[in-house]
């Protein structure tokens, strides 16, 4: 029997009722026995980055969410795509993280997942936020990748994913990433 994982979920949406926002929700029920979830909360709050604020010392917020993916043992990113990246939001909390020390994403599996209401569910999204990773020094899981299309169809009017074919999807993606923190970790 494996170690249990905790898993922090940055999410690229604000709005709560987004497709991206019901997959997120949606990760405690898909994952292997004893992987949990907590989902990173106030990235909406960080000032945008700015070297004369930082200077003063860092915004609370950024230095809570810093020990939050210390702490963690992957990271999880569900985010649709904004013109061709991620939200700016999203990028803006990293561009923050990657100024704390010790850098927080060094070394940290990641796994990403793109929703969107076009065909592609936000692949430029993931191509983009990978290259940021590799600044980060991040260990994103190659395969297998979750691009959901036409995400607004796969789920019901209450915000819960309901299409089985992508849950199973999912599934197998979040076993494949217990399995790859197995091995970065060693």
């Amino acid at each position: 029997m494996s170690k249990a994982k905790h898993v922090v979920i940055l999410s690229g949406s604000l709005r709560k009722q987004s497709v991206n926002a019901a997959i997120a929700r949606a990760l405690p029920d898909l994952a292997p026995e004893g992987m949990t979830f907590s989902l990173a909360q106030g990235l909406d709050q960080i000032p945008h980055y700015n070297a004369d604020i930082q200077a003063d010392g860092f915004p609370p917020i950024v230095l809570e969410l810093a020990n939050q993916i210390r702490g963690a043992d992957g990271i999880a990113f569900v985010t649709p795509e904004y013109n061709y990246s991620i939200p700016g939001f999203l990028k803006n909390a990293l561009d923050w993280l990657s100024r704390t020390a010790p850098a927080p994403f060094v070394g940290k599996p990641i796994v990403i997942q793109t929703a969107s209401a076009g065909i592609l569910g936000g692949v430029r999204a993931q191509y983009h936020l990978r290259q940021i990773l590799v600044f980060l020094d991040a260990l994103p899981m190659n395969k297998p990748e979750v691009m959901i299309g036409a995400a607004q169809t796969k789920i019901s009017d209450t915000g819960k994913l309901t299409d089985e074919p992508t849950r199973d999807f999912i599934r197998g993606q979040l076993a494949a990433f217990s399995d790859f923190i197995n091995r970065v970790a060693g």
